[in-house]
């Protein structure tokens, strides 16, 4: 699996991604909102785009599936219940589908609700496995739940869907946000070490794509993954005196993120 992470450089900090078959060339486009520099970094690399495919419905990841499915004549899919509100959109999508590019390369579809209720992430299902996570899982952090979602469905993607994932998962996000998730991380849990000196090493020479995280490092650096942490529990009971002794993690995850909203 051939993998081409696009910072477009826009005031959303968004990725755009390209992901190809090493023997064929043939590749799928993943939020392509900058078209162009999707065609042309394909073009460079002697790749065809023969798919698009939309995490979920937001403009910031469909505003560019006409024009490159005009450039190449690409397929445009997303999940089956965001058909009314994907541009060109003409292949539905459910949990567990196989799509396949080139000669061997597999992405599974995973239903991930949270961010909005029609999004979905892409599994490879290579021996270096990863997840194409657009605006559900960030590095060091989650997606919100502002238009069109719901936290507590974003909590059940990440314990049902995320945690049975291998910790070798590499994570390919749909923005930038590594700085500020990881202040949010030290805000709510100061002693975290790993943390630290990841926001040490980027503060003054960090490249958006330089740093590509996996669930391993995820489950050290991300508040919402480290739900029984005393510091964490500890310091939201601070806020909200009247969570439980032994809260549940469901619990926990939702006063995150109702922090997170305002931070």
């Amino acid at each position: 699996m051939l993998v081409e992470q696009i910072w477009t450089g826009n005031a959303y900090r968004n990725y755009n991604y390209l992901i190809a078959c090493p023997h064929t060339g043939e590749a799928i486009a993943i939020d392509p909102l900058e078209s162009q520099m999707c065609f042309d970094k394909a073009k460079d690399n002697g790749w065809n785009i023969t798919k698009i495919l939309n995490t979920h419905e937001h403009g910031d990841h469909t505003g560019g599936n006409i024009n490159l499915s005009n450039l190449t004549g690409a397929t445009i899919m997303a999940h089956k219940g965001a058909s009314g509100n994907i541009p060109g959109m003409s292949k539905s999508l459910s949990e567990g589908d196989i799509i396949k590019v080139g000669k061997e390369l597999e992405l599974e579809v995973l239903d991930t609700p949270g961010h909005t209720m029609t999004h979905i992430c892409l599994l490879s299902k290579t021996d270096k496995p990863a997840i194409f996570s657009g605006d559900t899982l960030f590095n060091a952090g989650a997606g919100n739940c502002h238009n069109g979602g719901h936290p507590e469905q974003l909590y059940e993607t990440f314990f049902k869907q995320f945690k049975n994932l291998s910790d070798n998962t590499l994570i390919y996000p749909g923005h930038d946000y590594l700085e500020n998730n990881l202040k949010f991380t030290l805000d709510r849990e100061p002693t975290n070490i790993q943390a630290q000196e990841l926001l040490n090493s980027i503060k003054n020479n960090f490249k958006p794509g330089s740093i590509i995280t996996n669930l391993e490092i995820e489950n050290n650096i991300n508040t919402f993954f480290r739900l029984s942490n005393t510091i964490i529990i500890d310091k939201l009971r601070e806020e909200f005196p009247e969570l439980p002794s032994k809260p549940s993690q469901k619990e926990v995850f939702l006063l995150l993120r109702q922090l997170r909203n305002k931070w």
